[in-house]
């Protein structure tokens, strides 16, 4: 969804780009779409807590953030960014295996922990390698993006109907098949070599300023990250809830691929939506909506409503992620595309991560009603991100004009 202001031809682009970066993208979140609505699921039927739920599923968020960023910076410096994703799969794949042989508190945390750490970097230069993509050739940012959300829900209803049927034990088996595929994609991830400064296509524009140091992406990146950690308690306890309101596990697979369904709506209309609205005006929206959403969210409206609620994520992400993607572009050269996503990576992964080990003691504590906290943390973060709209140097020094390149 980062914007092309004319029509890109792709001349020059590698045999297969679009089609291996598609499905690059398709094995991780085949991983996630597992792995985000059930695993807490898998914890429950083994009888951890709520306090002992949040913790497990924090310290790898914690563990994430401090990886990526360093694995990030390390890939910008290679001849083949792609290297990385082999050893990220497979390490990971060994880790999904261990918890077979794990069910208590302390080796369940350490074992996950430790795929936290090895899986971190696999998506942040996946997503690095097809904007290098973008910059190079001028391809379709969304075209691309969208398989992967596909990918997530189809492993999100097929682990529900799994789930419904034979209980929280398959999320392991199909976890495992899921690292597998990441192991085979990052074979046939598409191989482009190191990063560059030159040979970005005449319609994509140029970086400008600082790049990592621009003291506006930074804030921004710290708004939206906080933006995004208001959504802790929907992933960490949202389908605990749901199957306690009599849901099934296909029906709350249904809500969550609602979610992402909604996010392939958004990338299948990005050309649109990127004529029509500029990176800022994405991102502030989609921070208003999740105020809203967690407003709602307590409301036991049925099926319908909250399958009504998960259609907001598409706001709530995919707007808010595709516009910082275009925001990055404008700001970053493509020598710092790795970092940068790693950048990104961190600060959402940092505040998920406390946002998480709190959620824990929220829900347990409050219920359904620790949502209207996570409004507040989401006007919060609306609010920083307003903040570094103002920031940015062209409107300081053009008396408030400020050049959309994303």
């Amino acid at each position: 969804m980062i914007p092309v202001q004319h029509s890109p031809t792709g001349e020059g682009a590698p045999p297969r780009f679009r089609l291996l970066s598609a499905l690059s993208y398709c094995a991780p979140l085949l991983v996630n779409g597992i792995v985000l609505p059930f695993f807490p699921v898998w914890l429950a039927t083994h009888s951890f807590s709520d306090h002992e739920i949040g913790i497990i599923l924090a310290i790898p968020m914690g563990v994430r953030v401090l990886v990526a960023p360093i694995v990030a910076m390390i890939a910008d410096r290679l001849k083949e960014r792609a290297d990385v994703l082999f050893w990220s799969g497979s390490l990971s794949l060994l880790t999904a295996i261990t918890l077979y042989w794990t069910t208590s508190f302390w080796p369940v945390t350490i074992v996950y922990a430790l795929q936290g750490a090895t899986f971190a970097p696999y998506l942040p230069v996946v997503e690095s390698i097809v904007i290098s993509g973008v910059r190079r050739w001028g391809l379709d940012y969304g075209s691309m993006r969208v398989w992967g959300s596909i990918a997530f829900i189809v492993s999100t209803l097929v682990g529900g109907r799994l789930i419904s049927r034979w209980g929280g034990e398959m999320v392991l088996p199909v976890m495992v098949f899921g690292f597998t595929m990441t192991v085979v994609m990052a074979i046939f991830c598409p191989r482009i070599g190191p990063t560059r400064r030159r040979g970005q296509p005449i319609n994509i524009p140029a970086a400008t300023g600082s790049g990592l140091r621009e003291p506006h992406l930074l804030l921004l990146l710290i708004g939206v990250a906080i933006q995004q950690s208001s959504h802790a308690v929907l992933n960490a306890f949202s389908s605990i809830y749901w199957h306690q309101l009599g849901f099934s596990g296909a029906e709350v697979g249904l809500l969550w691929s609602a979610g992402v369904a909604s996010e392939v709506t958004v990338f299948f209309l990005s050309k649109r939506l990127n004529r029509r609205f500029n990176a800022w005006t994405l991102i502030r929206f989609g921070c208003a909506v999740s105020v809203c959403r967690w407003i709602l969210f307590p409301m036991n409206t049925g099926f319908a409503g909250f399958f009504l609620l998960q259609c907001f994520h598409g706001f709530t992400y995919a707007f808010v992620h595709t516009g910082v993607q275009r925001r990055i572009v404008a700001t970053v050269q493509e020598t710092q595309e790795s970092s940068a996503q790693g950048a990104y990576f961190f600060y959402v992964g940092m505040a998920m991560a406390l946002m998480t080990i709190a959620a824990g003691y929220l829900y347990a504590g409050l219920g359904v009603v620790s949502f209207y906290v996570m409004a507040l943390v989401a006007f919060c973060g609306l609010g920083i991100v307003i903040s570094a709209y103002y920031l940015q140097p062209q409107r300081l020094l053009s008396g408030g004009n400020t050049r959309e390149a994303a």
